[in-house]
């Protein structure tokens, strides 16, 4: 008998607790399409707008050029250093074969007048820059001994950037596009380039298939350095002092454009009208009819929680917001 009347019990209060529920939810919805929309107020102004391909890349040498003596022997004097520029011809350093340090070596021991004697006699051999270009590693110093395969130095004709380009987005890249290149170790400074090669052969890592893009800087600032990482934006199109409307405020029916205008009279509705737009970059938007500079738009403010205006979830916890 008394297990019954518990079991009575459990059943009303669960009765109870499914029809609490039922009638909660029913107020939330039912406010929540009562919910006014809320709205936020943006301007049409006028400006520049650029669409651009992001990617990432490596700051190299154009071509790199390992400087090597033809015969082993010893540096006698070293006339450049790390980030010298230099011409074709010019006089990196001077050498002696194996045999002619020998020889001056024991010249030496044997007083000045036998060393000057040899040094007019048997002269050192210069090693010449092969292209005009920068040194960007020196691996030598006066008194050491190389063999032949030793790199003495190292030099590039120039410095490029060799950016990585999805395979997605290669059809909107060209030879002399412009691009703006930023480095990682100077985030503040960007200069200019322009795609100088476009290789025809792809890589693949991790199913994601590249192309290496070479980018030419319009001038080669002092501060790069080859390994260096850069961020490259190539610049597929560009409108100058253009009317622009933030996406917010765009809204797409039927193929055509439309924004919102602000109410003429008060607790009115706003009024939509159909504009012509041009290029985006995804955040803002050319207009080409429709709108003036300054005119006021409306765009749906975001809220920040599900019915915020309306009355709370009945499944939270403390019921109705206050």
């Amino acid at each position: 008998m008394l297990e019954a009347m518990r079991s009575r019990r459990m059943v009303v209060v669960a009765a109870v607790l499914v029809l609490a529920i039922a009638g909660g939810a029913a107020v939330y919805w039912i406010s929540g399409r009562n919910a006014q929309p809320v709205y936020r107020e943006l301007t049409v102004s006028r400006g520049d707008l650029e669409v651009t391909i992001l990617s990432t890349g490596t700051v190299a040498p154009k071509n790199r050029l390992d400087i090597k003596a033809p015969i082993p022997g010893r540096a006698e004097q070293v006339l450049v250093d790390e980030g010298y520029k230099v011409t074709k011809g010019q006089i990196l350093a001077w050498m002696s074969s194996t045999e002619r340090a020998a020889l001056i070596d024991a010249a030496r021991a044997k007083g000045p007048d036998e060393l000057k004697h040899w040094e007019e006699l048997y002269r050192s051999t210069p090693i010449l820059a092969p292209v005009n270009g920068t040194i960007i590693t020196r691996n030598v110093e006066a008194g050491q001994t190389f063999t032949s395969a030793d790199a003495i130095f190292v030099m590039s004709d120039y410095l490029i950037v060799l950016a990585q380009v999805d395979e997605t987005d290669l059809a909107q890249i060209r030879l002399g596009q412009p691009a703006s290149i930023v480095l990682d170790a100077y985030p503040d400074q960007s200069f200019t380039g322009k795609v100088d090669e476009i290789a025809f052969d792809a890589k693949t890592v991790n199913n994601v298939t590249t192309y290496s893009v070479n980018v030419l800087p319009d001038k080669t600032p002092t501060f790069m350095r080859s390994g260096m990482t850069a961020n490259v934006s190539f610049v597929t199109a560009s409108r100058r002092n253009v009317l622009l409307v933030p996406g917010d405020a765009l809204k797409s029916r039927d193929g055509h454009m439309y924004v919102l205008l602000p109410p003429k009279k008060p607790n009115g509705s706003p009024i939509e009208k159909e504009i012509k737009v041009g290029l985006s970059d995804g955040k803002r938007t050319e207009v080409l009819e429709g709108v003036a500079e300054g005119e006021k738009l409306l765009a749906l403010r975001l809220q920040t929680g599900a019915r915020s205006d309306a009355a709370s979830s009945p499944f939270m916890p403390f019921g109705r917001k206050r």
